[in-house]
């Protein structure tokens, strides 16, 4: 029990809902959120129901985090939690450093993970990180998906990622660890006010006597969160009414598209551009208005590696040529991260996109139905400088293309977060 009388480690194992995992991933930095959130599992599933593992990611990035994580190493040992580092071997581009170290991290965790097999990975984000996201979110203008913050709960690249400290302050978890005699480390970049987030974080400081905290500000992200659910839902049966995929495609009923409220279609070709492109996340709302508008007036648009077409009854939302030009892989691997073409003989053969080029060597891609420049950024095999086939323009020659993703698939893609 915390000072104020809640049972941290019931909230925490109420999470995990009625099924619990047989193996269960914690990221830990070493940090006062992640040695607490560690800790808690460990209460909650130390008896043995659940086989806890840790991972540490080193991003080598200042002095003492090699010392960090083998500190964290440690503090696991002492719980029986079998521990590993993981090491950032690619340095840091030009840009947004923390944006690329959590990127890394998230890459590193979630590989670690499926090499383990642990199914869910959880994660040490508290109400007051909550409450930081939707600050800076609303700093953007952003819509209800932005400001319903980090989900308690999704899917990256097969491991679920979970946040069960969600509805924890970043105060009762310190009241908890000094409860249990648990050190913990401050990472100094938590107060290098160059970064975003920690100038945010002092300015919580100057809201919470207007009533501004960080449990409200969280109180808000679970509003905004059952919203977002709520429109999830009418975009849902708007796509099975007006979409279907084809050719890698996703094609949507201009007429249909028309009438839909803004806030449906907006949302409905962010998850078509995002299924088409492979984009985590959305684009930028600014030109993703501009799409809308576009799709809506039947002219064209690109944007995030996708290309808008329309005809005279539809909208194709497809991959955009310049973005697959180079793209190569061998018959039977991915392409393009979801496609497959395979069949044939593939002695000498490698996959490239079709472009408009190979498009002319088609003679029957009209006979598809599908318009040229989504046909342009499709797969197809070549030999050198002959192209061999192309089946998506009709050009088989006894080869095959399928997407890894299913059109049943990119529905339910629409109500997963």
């Amino acid at each position: 029990m915390t000072e104020a009388g809640r049972d941290i480690p019931a909230l925490v194992r109420s999470q995990f809902r009625s099924a619990l995992p047989a193996k269960l991933g914690i990221a830990l930095s070493g940090g006062g959120d992640s040695m607490a959130l560690m800790n808690l599992l460990h209460d909650c599933f130390g008896s043995g129901e659940v086989q806890l593992f840790a991972a540490t990611v080193d991003h080598g990035l200042r002095p003492g985090s090699a010392d960090e994580a083998v500190a964290a190493g440690t503090a696991a040992a002492r719980l029986g939690i079998a521990h590993e580092v993981l090491h950032w071997t690619d340095r840091p581009q030009d840009g947004n450093l923390q944006a690329q170290a959590r990127a890394a991290r998230y890459e590193l965790l979630c590989g670690w993970a499926r090499q383990h097999g642990i199914p869910v990975l959880a994660l040490g984000h508290t109400a007051d990180d909550q409450a930081e996201t939707v600050l800076m979110r609303m700093a953007r203008a952003s819509g209800v998906t932005g400001l319903s913050g980090m989900a308690a709960r999704r899917t990256h690249k097969g491991v679920t990622l979970l946040r069960p400290l969600l509805d924890v302050t970043r105060s009762e978890l310190r009241r908890y660890l000094e409860s249990r005699g648990v050190d913990w480390a401050e990472d100094p970049s938590n107060e290098d006010t160059r970064f975003e987030r920690v100038r945010v974080r002092k300015a919580l400081e100057h809201l919470a006597p207007l009533g501004v905290t960080p449990e409200v500000l969280a109180s808000i992200a679970r509003n905004m969160s059952k919203a977002r659910e709520a429109l999830d839902w009418y975009v849902f049966l708007a796509a099975r009414d007006l979409a279907h995929v084809q050719a890698g495609a996703v094609v949507l009923c201009q007429r249909k598209f028309r009438t839909l409220p803004v806030e449906i279609s907006h949302r409905l070709l962010v998850r078509a551009v995002q299924w088409v492109s492979g984009a985590a996340y959305p684009p930028r709302r600014v030109p993703m208005e501009k799409a809308v508008l576009a799709a809506r007036s039947g002219s064209s648009a690109t944007l995030a590696g996708c290309r808008l077409v329309c005809t005279a009854k539809q909208v194709w939302v497809c991959r955009e040529y310049n973005a697959v030009n180079g793209v190569t892989a061998l018959p039977g691997q991915l392409w393009d991260g979801r496609w497959k073409i395979f069949g044939g003989d593939a002695k000498g053969c490698e996959v490239r996109a079709l472009g408009r080029q190979g498009l002319a060597q088609c003679p029957d891609w009209r006979a598809t139905g599908v318009p040229g420049p989504v046909l342009e950024a499709t797969p197809a095999v070549w030999r050198g400088a002959r192209l061999a086939a192309a089946p998506a323009a009709g050009m088989a020659n006894g080869w095959s293309a399928e997407t890894a993703g299913s059109e049943e698939e990119f529905f339910a893609s629409l109500l997963s977060h």
